[in-house]
C-alpha cells in the first residue's frame, strides 16, 4: 500500500480535488440510492400492499427535524396529497418523474466526479512521468553503463502507461465504491439489522477467495513488465544496428531472439489474464450465491413472522442489496488490476530512488571564469572493483594543449570524463584554479567546457537547433559564424532548407564528416575557455578528417585543450603529450622529446608510420 499512496502523492495538494470530489460523489450515491428507495412507496400505496389506514398518520406533518423519520414522513405526506389530487395513476406518473429526475441528477454528479478524477489522473501521470525523466536526465554516466537502454525506455513509457491504465483509472472504484457500499449498508441496517448482519458474515468469504487470486497477479505483472523492457531493448538494438545485422546475415538470429522474448511475454500475459479474468466471474457467482442465501434466510423470517419486514420491504431490501454487488465486483476487479499497476510503479520508483552520485554542493563556490590551470592530484578511479586510473598527476595551464595517447582501454576517455564531473575520482582530487572542482556547481563548471567526441551526438531536429543546442539566446548570425569556423557552412547552404533542414535520427541524413563538423560548430558557438576533444577525427575518411582537423585547429586557438588522439600526427604540436597505459602515465613530454626516447610513444608512432 505504500507504493499506492506514493502514487497518489503526485496529486498533492489534495485540497484541489478531494473536497469537490467527495461532494459530487456523495450526491451521486444519494440520488442513486433514492431511485431504489422510491420503489417501496410504489409497492405500499399504489399496489395496495399496505392498509390505507396505516398511512393516515402521514396526513399531518410534525415539526422539522434532521432525522430519517421526518424525511420519510415528508415524502409520504406529499405522496398522499398527490394521490388525493390525481389518483393512483397520477401518483404513479409523479413517482416515475421523481425517479427520472433522481437518475438524471445521479448521473450528472457521477459525470462531474469523473471529471475531477480525470484531472487527478492527468496530474498524477504528468508528475510521475516528469519525475522519472528528470531523474534519468540527472543520473551519472556510470548508471547507464549498467542499465539496458530499452528497459529504461520501457519504464518511462510502458510502465507509466500501465500505472495510468490500472491504478489511476481505479481511483473512482477505490474511493467511490466503498462509500457506495457503506451508504447502501446503512440503509439496509435501517431496514433490518438481523438480515444485514447475516449478509456481512457471508461476504468476507468471497473477499478471501478473490484476495488469493490477486496476490498471484503481482509476481506475473513484474515478469510481464521486465519482459516488455527486454523487447524494447531488442528493438532498439536492432534498429540501431540494422547495417551490421544485414552485413552479417544475422536477420534470423535477431528474429529468433525477438521471437523467444515475445513468446515468453505472451505466455506470462496469458497466465496473468487467466487469474485476472477469474476474479470477475467468481465475484459475480459468489454475489449471486449470497443473494440466494439472503432470499432463503430472509424469506423464512418474513414467512414465519419473525421479521418486522413486510413483503414489500423485503423485496426492496433485496433490490437494494443487489446494487451493492456491482460496487463489490468493481472493487475486486480494481484490486486485480492494481497489482499490475503496483508492479509497474515499483519499477519506476527503482529509477526515481536511485541516488545521484554527482551533485552540486549545498553552498557551491562562485565560479566566474577560468584563470590559471586545471591540475590532477594523485587521481585514481575505479568502475565498481575494476581500477581504471591509478594516481594520475599532471597540470594543464590556461591556453595550453595536453594530448592523451596510448592503447585502447588504457583509461584516456575516463580521465577526460573526470574534468566535467561525469564521474568523480575514487581518490585524489582535481582542482580548477586551486579549488577542488567538487566545490563548484556542476552547471557552472560545465559551462566553461566544450566537448567534441568520436561519436557525433546529434538530435532529430534542424541543423540550426543542433548547433544552438543548449544556448537559448543564440542568434542566427552567431550560428552561421560558428558553422563557418567549423567548415560546415558550405554544405549546410546546399541542403534543401539550409539551416532549417531536419537531419534525421542521430543525424542519419548527413555523412560522418558533416555530423562531426556540426558537433564542432556547436562547441564553437558555446565559446568555452576549456575544450575536451575525445578522438574527434578517428572515425573519418582522409578528406573529412582534413576538413574536421582544420575546424578543430580553429576551435583550439587561444583555448585550454585536453585532447585524446588516436592518430599521433594530429597532436604533434601539443604543448605536452601524456602516454597512458593500464591507467598510469608511463611517459610525458613533447612529440620531439618522446620520439628521442625508447618507449611506448615511439613504438606507437612507428606502427602508424608503416
Amino acid at each position: 500500500m505504500n507504493t499506492y499512496f506514493r502514487i497518489l502523492s503526485y496529486a498533492r495538494p489534495f485540497g484541489r480535488f478531494v473536497p469537490i470530489y467527495i461532494f459530487y460523489a456523495f450526491l451521486a450515491i444519494v440520488f442513486g440510492l433514492l431511485n431504489f428507495t422510491l420503489l417501496k412507496p410504489l409497492f405500499d400505496v399504489i399496489f395496495e400492499q399496505v392498509e390505507p389506514a396505516s398511512l393516515e398518520k402521514y396526513r399531518s406533518l410534525g415539526p422539522f427535524s434532521l432525522s430519517v423519520d421526518y424525511f420519510t414522513s415528508l415524502f409520504y405526506h406529499r405522496f398522499l396529497l398527490v394521490q388525493d389530487a390525481y389518483g393512483k395513476f397520477g401518483t404513479l406518473v409523479f413517482v416515475c418523474i421523481i425517479i427520472v429526475i433522481s437518475v438524471f441528477l445521479s448521473n450528472l454528479f457521477t459525470y462531474l466526479s469523473g471529471v475531477v478524477l480525470a484531472k487527478v489522473r492527468a496530474t498524477v501521470i504528468r508528475g510521475m512521468r516528469m519525475d522519472i525523466f528528470q531523474k534519468v536526465n540527472r543520473l551519472h554516466l556510470g548508471y547507464f553503463s549498467n542499465e539496458r537502454k530499452g528497459d529504461l525506455m520501457s519504464k518511462m513509457t510502458n510502465d507509466v502507461q500501465e500505472v495510468e491504465n490500472t491504478i489511476v483509472q481505479s481511483l473512482r472504484v477505490v474511493f467511490r465504491e466503498p462509500a457506495t457500499i457503506i451508504l447502501y449498508f446503512a440503509v439496509l441496517f435501517f431496514m433490518s439489522v438481523k438480515l444485514t448482519v447475516f449478509t456481512i458474515l457471508i461476504i468476507p468469504i468471497s473477499g478471501a477467495i478473490i484476495g488469493g487470486i490477486t496476490k498471484r497477479l503481482k509476481k506475473r505483472a513484474i515478469q510481464s513488465q521486465q519482459s516488455l523492457g527486454r523487447i524494447v531493448n531488442i528493438l532498439d538494438e536492432t534498429l540501431g544496428g540494422m547495417r551490421v545485422i544485414k552485413a552479417f546475415n544475422a536477420e534470423r538470429f535477431t528474429e529468433d531472439k525477438f521471437d523467444g522474448e515475445n513468446d515468453y511475454y505472451s505466455r506470462v500475459n496469458v497466465s496473468m489474464a487467466r487469474k485476472n479474468e477469474l476474479a470477475s466471474p467468481i465475484s459475480q457467482f459468489l454475489g449471486v450465491s449470497v443473494v440466494a442465501g439472503i432470499l432463503v434466510y430472509g424469506g423464512s423470517l418474513v414467512l414465519s413472522g419473525e421479521s418486522s419486514l413486510s413483503a414489500s420491504d423485503f423485496i426492496t431490501y433485496i433490490i437494494i442489496f443487489t446494487q451493492v454487488l456491482n460496487p463489490a465486483k468493481e472493487i475486486s476487479r480494481a484490486v486485480s488490476s492494481i497489482q499490475r499497476g503496483i508492479a509497474s510503479a515499483e519499477r519506476i520508483f527503482e529509477v526515481v530512488d536511485t541516488p545521484e552520485l554527482i551533485n552540486s554542493p549545498a553552498n557551491p563556490k562562485k565560479l566566474k571564469a577560468f584563470e590559471k590551470e586545471i591540475e590532477f592530484h594523485e587521481v585514481s578511479f575505479a568502475y565498481q572493483d575494476q581500477l581504471v586510473l591509478e594516481k594520475i598527476s599532471f597540470r594543464l595551464e590556461k591556453g595550453k594543449t595536453i594530448a592523451l595517447v596510448g592503447p585502447s582501454g588504457g583509461g584516456k576517455s575516463t580521465l577526460a570524463d573526470l574534468v566535467p564531473r561525469f564521474y568523480d575520482p575514487t581518490s585524489g582530487q582535481i582542482t580548477l584554479d586551486g579549488t577542488d572542482i567538487r566545490e563548484y556547481s556542476t552547471s557552472e563548471l560545465r559551462n566553461l567546457m566544450g566537448i567534441v567526441t568520436q561519436e557525433s551526438i546529434l538530435f532529430n531536429d534542424t541543423v540550426y537547433n543542433n548547433i544552438a543546442f543548449g544556448i537559448e539566446e543564440a542568434t542566427e548570425e552567431q550560428v552561421i559564424a560558428a558553422a563557418q569556423i567549423a567548415n560546415a557552412h558550405s554544405f549546410i547552404s546546399q541542403l534543401e532548407n539550409g539551416y532549417q533542414t531536419n537531419i534525421g535520427d542521430r543525424g542519419s541524413k548527413l555523412s560522418g564528416g558533416q555530423r562531426q563538423r556540426l558537433s564542432i560548430a556547436r562547441a564553437v558557438l558555446k565559446n568555452p575557455p576549456i575544450l575536451i576533444l575525445d578522438e574527434a577525427t578517428s572515425a573519418l575518411d582522409s578528406e573529412s578528417e582534413q576538413l574536421v582537423q582544420e575546424a578543430l585547429t580553429k576551435l583550439m586557438t587561444n583555448r585550454t585543450t585536453l585532447v585524446i588522439a588516436h592518430r599521433l600526427s594530429t597532436i604533434q604540436h601539443a604543448d605536452e603529450i601524456l602516454v597512458i597505459e593500464k591507467g598510469k602515465i608511463v611517459q610525458k613530454g613533447t612529440h620531439t622529446e618522446l620520439m628521442q626516447r625508447e618507449g611506448l610513444y615511439q613504438k606507437l608512432s612507428s606502427i602508424q608510420s608503416v
